[in-house]
């Protein structure tokens, strides 16, 4: 029994107490913020006013509940709360906490080698924390230096409508060993954009910790509504890193069954590598991906290999390889459907399940409005009698699996990340 103890996180053992029902707000600013971290209790918001902070923000040992989490936030409107980065120590920084907001902020690196936001590898545990509304800048000295960082077991994260420019990483979720599992996060509406590597990177996982904090059924890792972004070719000596890449989930046990549902992104340019690549069970649907220097989308062994993996109706405009299906014994590709895809190669590896678009690049004009088009005047939305397709396409009944790219519900069948407007007679 005293093991099985032993197992827990301290707050599980030693819960803080609650000082009533009543929500505490408390004000600070750049002088005085730093004493009142230590005190914060279940359903605090501490709201910090518009300034410069010089010390960063330790947020260690803060346990909120799913009630009454404790929030750490800046100023909604006007002058913002700056944190600047200082040198051997992480902006911000997450030690054994859960339960925790941090919101409307602005982090700026000015290339001090350090991460904006990490759940330090010398933590135990970070679960159910919120980041939104974060502005994150200039934390771009090397690859290295990252957005936002998990080095330790992370469960129910939601990182919302943040903004990461020019950072070595944009987020790194994650160990690099597979020792620190990114478990059942939402990852939405944030942009991402210019990295020296990965904008987004979520690390292949080994074994579940058995100390009963991550759930033993399957989770959901949920990537949507995201802009990934990387213009200028700063990967092209040792940087080089896809937009997006998703790692394996454990091989057997706990967390074997999890899945990415990755949908209604946009992906633009990579000059030195391809868009996005997964490996494990992964759902790419909706998105819209278009890379005028090189590859789409492709599904292939890293640490481990593909599992099962469905790919429907995304629209892919590449100058190099639009879609790659490396499937291995053991690969299950169980959709490849209702896709349309505008590439030098349009389709590489495995037979398609069902039925796709497959057009060389040079042709995508006489299908979309302005697919060659840079960013932001690119259109990919198709011309009037075009994409149209014979009948609606099976697929899985994953979360809005009915709805394109920005939420519409397929009202006509066609290939590609848009809906066709039903106004519009095809031909």
């Amino acid at each position: 029994m005293l093991q099985a103890m032993l197992l827990l996180p301290a707050y599980a053992l030693f819960p803080p107490l609650v000082r009533g029902t009543e929500r505490r707000v408390i004000h600070a600013g750049p002088r005085d913020y730093r004493s009142r971290l230590r005190d914060l209790a279940p359903g605090d918001h501490l709201v910090l006013r518009a300034g410069v902070y010089e010390r960063g923000l330790p947020l260690h040992r803060l346990q909120g509940t799913a009630t009454r989490p404790i929030t750490v936030s800046g100023p909604v409107s006007g002058e913002p709360a700056v944190f600047r980065a200082r040198r051997g120590a992480n902006t911000v920084s997450l030690l054994d906490v859960s339960h925790l907001e941090v919101s409307n902020l602005e982090l700026t690196g000015d290339g001090v080698p350090v991460d904006a936001v990490k759940a330090e590898g010398h933590a135990a545990y970070a679960h159910y924390v919120t980041l939104s509304n974060l502005h994150i800048t200039g934390h771009g000295a090397s690859r290295q230096n990252v957005g936002i960082s998990t080095k330790c077991p992370a469960y129910g994260w939601r990182i919302l409508d943040n903004r990461i420019e020019g950072a070595g990483t944009g987020m790194y979720l994650g160990d690099s060993d597979g020792s620190a599992p990114f478990v059942g996060g939402l990852i939405e509406g944030n942009r991402m954009e210019d990295t020296v590597g990965y904008n987004l990177q979520i690390k292949h996982q080994n074994a579940r910790p058995a100390d009963g904090a991550l759930p033993s059924g399957p989770s959901r890792t949920i990537i949507r509504k995201n802009r990934f972004r990387k213009s200028s070719p700063t990967g092209a000596s040792g940087g080089a890193r896809p937009n997006l890449l998703v790692g394996h989930w454990p091989p057997e046990g706990p967390g074997a069954d999890d899945i990415y549902l990755i949908y209604g992104n946009v992906f633009y340019s990579n000059p030195v590598e391809r868009l996005f690549q997964g490996e494990g069970n992964l759902a790419f649907y909706n998105n819209l991906l278009v890379n005028p220097a090189g590859d789409g989308l492709a599904i292939q062994p890293h640490n481990d290999i593909p599992r099962r993996v469905w790919i429907f109706h995304n629209t892919i405009i590449a100058t190099g390889t639009g879609l790659t299906i490396h499937a291995v014994p053991g690969t299950e590709v169980l959709a490849i459907t209702g896709n349309a895809v505008f590439a030098e190669t349009p389709f590489r590896g495995v037979e398609p399940t069902g039925d796709n678009l497959f057009v060389p690049v040079a042709r995508a004009e006489a299908y979309l409005k302005q697919p060659l088009a840079s960013y932001p005047r690119l259109d990919a939305r198709a011309l009037p009698g075009r994409l149209r397709a014979e009948q609606p396409f099976d697929v899985p009944p994953f979360p809005d699996a009915n709805r394109d790219l920005n939420g519409a519900l397929r009202s006509v069948a066609g290939y590609g990340a848009y809906t066709l407007s039903p106004a519009v007679k095809e031909q």
